[in-house]
């Protein structure tokens, strides 16, 4: 143990000491050995002092930046409470001479952001590891160094709920994928970029991801599911419309689905029946406080969603329905169900057309043989492009093949 006083002398006589730096640097941290037997407040104030003297520009560089990074290693050791305060007082000092420091500050860092993180403060740890500086230092990190890094402040973001922030990082992180081979951190991107399109509430391109990841074997079985299950739920969350339509379908035909809860759900979207309110219980379990927002109209997402399932459904049974039938069919206004079908037709999500005069919303068909011929048509004249273009490149090649055909 030292005091205060005794440490402050010694470290004046460190300071002059007129040997080799190896020498020097020994002596520094034999007195940090003895500051760090102090306990309680004595120890954060002995270390304020320590660490105030060897970052000091008299200290040689070398020397100081030998003793912080060994500090640095002992922060590990240290109570939580005294390691948070002793790092927020080293950054503060060392801050005007960062880039002379970059390596140990970026230690600091870590360890701080870790603190915070085991304490839930989220957004603290996240701005902490914000500071490092990954593109704009002099130190030159590893691409896995810099995604890792990138991918942490993403999730503590999420884990306050900024979706901003999060994709910010998110999009730092997009950059460096394609120079990593590191598995490990490219599924933790894809779960990163998962979780914030989830957040901006983008359900059908979040789902799409979540199930991508319920396919790879790097992640842990409990993982595939849980990534399944939310797929699950940003797909009943999504807008209605033919992305869905696909993704319900394949996700119906996936065993799997059937082991998880509200497959109910699942598989009566997927069949075009009506879902009423009561059946929606075990399902809204599921949700997550931003899966639970209000839209503008003051109904849930999950409501909007329900709705707009429901009217689609409703399409396919009907010809015609009148705004109050709808309104009564959908469990909602007859005003607020002309708005929603409104707006499925104006976006193309919903074949038919209002009569407001009348008061009747009219659903058109689809008629499948003709848009089938269509798009074998479109396809057909694809082909032939490609067959142009190789014969405008290839002409001896082209008639060659042609000459083996006439052979047949």
């Amino acid at each position: 143990m030292i005091s205060l006083n005794d440490l402050r002398s010694q470290l004046v006589s460190i300071s002059h000491f007129n040997g080799t730096h190896k020498e020097q640097a020994e002596k520094y941290r034999n007195l940090l050995d003895r500051v760090l037997q102090n306990s309680n407040n004595d120890l954060i104030e002995t270390l304020k002092l320590f660490i105030e003297a060897i970052v000091n520009e008299n200290v040689s560089l070398v020397i100081s930046r030998q003793i912080l990074t060994e500090f640095g290693n002992y922060l590990t050791k240290l109570p939580d409470d005294v390691a948070k305060v002793v790092s927020h007082f080293t950054l503060d000092k060392v801050q005007p001479r960062n880039i002379s420091f970059e390596e140990q500050v970026a230690g600091i860092r870590q360890h701080l952001a870790g603190i915070y993180e085991r304490n839930q403060g989220w957004k603290d740890a996240a701005n902490v590891l914000v500071g490092i500086p990954l593109e704009t230092g002099q130190k030159q990190y590893t691409v896995d160094y810099k995604m890792e890094t990138y991918l942490k402040i993403a999730r503590l973001f999420l884990e306050d709920d900024d979706s901003v922030q999060a994709e910010s990082f998110i999009n730092r992180a997009s950059l460096l994928q394609a120079d990593t081979k590191n598995e490990e951190l490219l599924v933790l991107y894809k779960v990163c970029y998962a979780r914030v399109l989830d957040y901006r509430r983008k359900f059908i391109e979040a789902a799409q991801r979540y199930n991508e990841l319920s396919y790879r074997t790097i992640v842990d079985e409990s993982e595939r599911m849980t990534a399944l299950k939310k797929a699950l739920i940003c797909t009943v969350l999504a807008s209605a419309g033919q992305q869905r339509s696909r993704m319900l379908a394949t996700l119906f035909k996936d065993e799997r689905c059937q082991h998880l809860p509200a497959y109910s759900i699942l598989e009566k979207m997927y069949l075009d029946r009506i879902i009423r309110k009561s059946e929606l219980q075990e399902f809204e379990s599921l949700l997550q406080l931003h899966h639970k927002a209000s839209t503008l109209d003051g109904s849930t997402i999950l409501d909007r969603a329900v709705f707009e399932h429901n009217l689609l459904s409703a399409s396919k049974l009907y010809n015609n329905i009148t705004f109050e039938e709808l309104g009564a069919l959908l469990e909602i206004e007859a005003v607020k169900a002309e708005k929603i079908a409104s707006k499925m037709i104006s976006e193309g999500r919903m074949n038919g057309y209002i009569d407001q005069i009348d008061g009747i919303v009219h659903f058109g068909t689809r008629e499948i043989l003709p848009l089938w011929d269509k798009q074998i048509q479109s396809l057909c004249y694809q082909v032939n492009d490609i067959i142009e273009k190789i014969a405008a490149v290839e002409p001896v090649y082209m008639q060659s093949k042609l000459d083996e055909q006439m052979m047949k």
